[in-house]
């Protein structure tokens, strides 16, 4: 005999309240951001977006002989207005956008948890080989988030049909 399955079965989608979109802010995340949007609205979830921005002294191993903090504070201010301007494409209200600093993978977990997310939505390469063993960010929100994550694969082999959401 099977046993019932608590509430009927209806665990799921329903079950997400907040969810978080990270986003690198590429057109190749739009495709993410769309399916984001559609879990959200089918969940009757709130949608929250984030973008952190990765230290030049992280990208660049640490040692750089020059002070970067001009170049920083550019970045900054583009990714902000960048961020405001793809979160308004989707309807994201402006208190549930988060512009981070720091390790992207770390920043994510840590709005993830400060803000109880219950789903990170990410885009993924789907990458194999070398490129898996050196990681990615969707790999290290993967590996170590506190609430489901969801991969949705973007690149160069995904059909234009399967973006409908």
């Amino acid at each position: 005999m099977v046993a019932p399955i608590p509430n009927g079965g209806n665990t799921g989608m329903a079950d997400y309240r907040r969810v978080l979109l990270a986003v690198d802010l590429t057109e190749e995340c739009r495709r993410v951001a769309r399916r984001a949007r559609a879990l959200a609205a089918s969940a009757g979830a709130e949608l929250h977006i984030v973008h952190a921005i990765e230290p030049l002294s992280l990208a660049y191993g640490g040692d750089v002989p020059m002070d970067l903090s001009s170049v920083q504070d550019q970045i900054h201010e583009q990714a902000c207005a960048h961020l405001a301007d793809f979160a308004e494409d989707f309807g994201v209200p402006e208190g549930h956008r988060h512009l981070v600093f720091g390790r992207p993978e770390s920043e994510i977990h840590r709005i993830a948890e400060s803000e109880a997310m219950d789903l990170i939505v990410v885009g993924s390469h789907g990458r194999h080989g070398l490129a898996l063993l050196l990681g990615s960010t969707a790999n290290g929100v993967l590996h170590g988030a506190s609430c489901d994550v969801l991969a949705v694969r973007v690149g160069r082999d995904i059909a234009p049909e399967d973006d409908d959401a």
